[in-house]
């Protein structure tokens, strides 16, 4: 099987969160080192697995700033066998309707069984952009997947996709594109193995000009969203309780009982 998983470097909330910038309120990313995004991640293992299963290779496709190599060893370290990442200092700013007609011209000319992708990123928490990639490509969109299972053969994969009343069990011919949760298991850590494997793997760099994006225009020029200003939130005065744990407790039960909270 030939998987494809999409990945995105974000902000490392572990040094320091994300920062605005003050002309625009865009996120500052030079200013905050980057990761991969953690849904992403979980989307990297389901992959991985699938392939260990049933034999094939994961492929990572992004799009992200010139730093994002950088990011990307590490998924390249986890297991994945290559990647293509596509940079532009036009993108700077897209939205996700832009996200979404990259990602899928960048799709429209690769081969594979399945394209993987996180519910959401970190620094935008929309969630959409799976689901306008599988819209763009005609392809079957899976969402919230908690079990993967592919048959090869028939060309069919089947997904238990988690709703509000347990599991939904959804069948769809390959290619598709399915949207990987946390329930479908813990990443890995790359071994030093894989660490040092990954320095020779093929990670492939291209720009706008490398890709059949169409008529439709993208990039930050045309986001359909803008950021207008950023404050904080307003905040009541707080109260701090250090007694101990059995008077701790009753004290908030009385602050929340006092409020009607409980």
């Amino acid at each position: 099987m030939r998987i494809v998983v999409l990945v995105k470097p974000v902000p490392d909330t572990a040094s320091g969160g994300e920062r605005l910038r003050p002309d625009d309120w865009r996120l500052d990313r030079p200013a905050v080192p980057a990761v991969v995004n953690a849904n992403d991640e979980y989307a990297l293992e389901a992959a991985l697995k699938l392939t260990e299963a049933h034999g094939g290779e994961v492929i990572l496709v992004s799009m992200a700033g010139p730093g994002a190599p950088d990011t990307m060893r590490k998924a390249l370290a986890m297991g994945a066998a290559s990647g293509t990442l596509l940079t532009d200092d036009t993108l700077a700013g897209s939205d996700t309707l832009s996200t979404a007609r990259v990602l899928a011209s960048m799709l429209k000319d690769m081969e594979y069984d399945l394209v993987l992708a996180g519910a959401d990123t970190s620094d935008g928490g929309a969630g959409v952009v799976p689901a306008g990639v599988a819209t763009l490509l005609g392809l079957p969109y899976l969402s919230y997947a908690a079990k993967i299972e592919p048959d090869p053969d028939a060309r069919t994969v089947r997904v238990n996709r988690i709703s509000p009343t347990g599991y939904e069990i959804l069948e769809a011919p390959m290619p598709a594109l399915i949207v990987a949760t946390q329930a479908l298991g813990e990443p890995r850590y790359p071994s030093l193995k894989g660490i040092m494997a990954a320095r020779s793997k093929t990670l492939e760099t291209k720009t706008l000009a490398d890709v059949a994006v169409g008529d439709d225009a993208v990039g930050g020029a045309v986001a359909t969203s803008k950021v207008l200003g950023s404050e904080e939130p307003p905040r009541a005065a707080t109260r701090v309780i250090r007694e101990p744990a059995d008077e701790a407790a009753r004290q908030v039960v009385a602050f929340l009982a006092e409020r009607r909270i409980i």
